[in-house]
């Protein structure tokens, strides 16, 4: 009946195909037209066969058998041999069957035709085939109905993408974990900086109030320092009135034709002086003098043409003045022949005490070449001598009119050498207590003084990028040394030899010959300004050292680098070997002093030596004593 309706509804609507544009038209069939041949089927008999024992019949009595199940039933007795129990044998076979997707329109078709609503049936035929005839209905519209099994390849496919999508997402947050942990570790390394950054800036603030504090006495040092030159002119000025009013006297009594009389020795000369412990009267040296011919003299030195007797003073007899000669380089040192020189123990090395020297940073000491005293500069302008090692002061000298840099004694502990940042180096007499010489060639800082090992000679170096050889006896400039190209920061003769090493800011440790004027070797290696070299008393060793921190041990002859020594980040301001030249001691700018060993170069101990900056250090002729100076005023003393 289905049937019948739809060849009907066939026939009146064409069909349009997907193979070509012809149109296509179902003719509808009446089947009673060939009933006939169907009636001939009952002429034809045949023969009834009569059922074999071998067969089983398995289906039930009251339900015909169908070719499958016989088919089955066969197959099963020819390859197990015998019967097949009917109980096993499945009433309702599975039917493997190949569902096909079905179009749109068929969909629909179908399922009117299983509600048997033939009348919507037709209705949509009608409509469907309209529309198709017009070209409104698209591709997706006659498309395929999904089934079950297409939705589910399609959600297949969807999870293997989602997969795909979780697995790169997946990857991306581990990315993201790696970020976020080296993020954090950036994190707390900048945290950690930070923290250092303020402990220094705490460090730093603590260095400025300290530094507040220190400056704060400047003034009473300055307006101390004014009224003592307000007296000294003062003082200056009555001389020059009582050296006229006497000069006046004497020329009148001359013209009168009267004899001169005795002038008694009223006031001193001020100027130039050493200084005692005592008090702030000045002296010649630590005991108040006995000999009236010291004032007497100082007397008639400020009078000029006055005279202290009854006769005009007698004009000093000029004594002639020969230039100093340097020894023959053949020279043999007294300390490198087979002589036990003591080394210092530094293991046992204990603080003594602590001396307050100066009113400002003590920036160089110096021990005595024969007896047990200590020299010291300040920035203070003041140079003192102390006994050693309890400490007590013998004397002080005032005179330079800037910081003093660097001091050295007489080979025969008569005479102290001073520089300063005056552009001069002085000479000063222990007899006399006064500056005997004043060296003044340099135009600018003087850093550093060495006397010759016969004293007759002084070398100085500055910061005009030069060092000179003065002549002592003369007080004339015999050599000039040219060659660096930065500040000239120490100076010094290799022990017992006519030669002179110098080191500078333009990172350089230079060897001049003190006859010709001439360098002799160039040593290169410093990344930074060289702030000392120091030699051995047998000379075969030498060392210097840099504002990095960095102290370099040299061979002289090779003119090469044996070793390299890293005690920084603070710079290095001085070294000192002990007498036998087995112990460096390292003067760093951290307030500490590091010791090391010269043969191994293994670093032995640091000591805490100053609250501030280490400027000077020094071991004494028998190596049991230390002594360090630094900015914080006081120099200490270790046994």
């Amino acid at each position: 009946m289905m049937d019948s309706h739809r060849r009907s509804a066939a026939s009146q609507v064409p069909y349009e195909g997907s193979i070509s544009n012809a149109t296509h038209y179902l003719e509808a069939v009446n089947i009673d037209d060939y009933a006939d041949d169907d009636d001939d089927d009952d002429a034809h008999l045949f023969d009834e066969i009569a059922p074999e024992d071998e067969f089983i019949d398995v289906s039930d009595s009251d339900e015909d058998e169908t070719l499958e199940k016989a088919m089955r039933t066969l197959n099963e007795t020819i390859f197990l041999g015998n019967s097949v129990d009917t109980q096993v044998i499945e009433k309702n076979p599975k039917e493997s069957l190949t569902k096909r997707p079905e179009v749109v329109d068929d969909f629909i078709r179908n399922y009117l035709s299983t509600k048997r609503l033939f009348k919507s049936l037709d209705a949509f035929q009608n409509e469907w085939y309209e529309l198709q005839q017009r070209g409104q209905l698209t591709l997706q519209d006659r498309g395929l109905v999904p089934d079950v099994y297409l939705k589910n390849q399609e959600l297949a496919d969807s999870l293997s993408k989602l997969s795909i999508d979780v697995d790169n997402y997946k990857e991306i947050a581990s990315k993201a974990r790696a970020t976020y942990d080296k993020l954090r570790k950036e994190r707390d390394f900048h945290r950690m900086h930070h923290k250092r950054v303020v402990q220094e800036k705490q460090r730093l603030l603590g260095d400025m109030k300290r530094l507040k504090k220190h400056y704060e006495a400047y003034e009473p040092t300055l307006k101390q320092l004014r009224l003592r030159y307000e007296t000294a002119m003062k003082e200056k000025m009555l001389i020059k009135l009582e050296r006229d009013r006497l000069a006046g006297r004497i020329s009148a009594m001359e013209a009168n034709g009267n004899g001169p009389t005795q002038v008694p020795a009223k006031s001193e000369k001020p100027g130039k002086r050493a200084t005692s412990a005592g008090g702030n009267e000045p002296k010649s040296t630590t005991k108040k003098p006995t000999n009236p011919s010291v004032s007497v003299n100082a007397v008639a030195a400020a009078a000029g043409p006055a005279a202290t007797s009854s006769h005009p003073p007698a004009l000093p007899k000029k004594t002639k003045l020969y230039e100093a000669m340097l020894p023959a380089e053949d020279r043999i040192n007294p300390y490198s022949t087979n002589v036990d020189l003591p080394s210092a123990k530094v293991d046992r090395m204990k603080q003594l005490h602590t001396v307050k020297a100066h009113s400002m940073a003590v920036s160089a000491i110096k021990f005595h070449p024969k007896k047990m005293i200590l020299a010291t500069v300040s920035d203070d302008k003041v140079w003192k001598m102390w006994t050693f090692p309890s400490g007590e002061l013998i004397m002080s000298g005032e005179g330079h009119k800037d910081w003093i840099a660097d001091c050295d004694f007489h080979p025969k502990g008569a005479h102290l050498a001073t520089a300063s940042g005056d552009g001069t180096c002085k000479i000063w007499d222990f007899g006399k207590g006064l500056a005997t010489l004043t060296l003044a060639d340099h135009s600018q800082a003087v850093w550093s003084c060495a006397f010759h090992d016969q004293g007759d000679f002084v070398a100085t170096c500055s910061m005009d990028h030069t060092a000179k050889l003065w002549d002592v006896n003369t007080g004339k400039c015999r050599q000039t040394f040219r060659g660096h190209a930065d500040s000239v920061n120490h100076i010094g003769f290799i022990p017992f030899t006519n030669t002179l090493y110098t080191c500078s800011g333009d990172k350089t440790l230079s060897l001049w010959d003190a006859r010709t004027g001439l360098c002799a070797q160039t040593l290169y290696g410093h990344m930074n300004a060289i702030n000392h070299v120091q030699f051995t008393l047998r000379g075969d060793m030498v060392a210097s050292c840099d504002s990095d921190g960095i102290v370099k041990f040299w061979d002289i002859r090779n003119v090469s680098e044996l070793e390299s020594l890293d005690v920084g980040p603070h710079s290095a301001n001085r070294l000192a070997f002990d007498p036998a030249g087995s112990v460096l001691a390292v003067a760093s700018n951290d307030g500490t002093t590091k010791m090391y060993n010269v043969r191994d170069r293994e670093r032995l101990r640091d000591v805490s030596t100053n609250d501030d900056a280490v400027q000077g250090v020094a071991f004494d002729r028998s190596g049991e004593f230390l002594v360090t100076g630094g900015s914080d005023c006081t120099f200490r003393v270790f046994q």
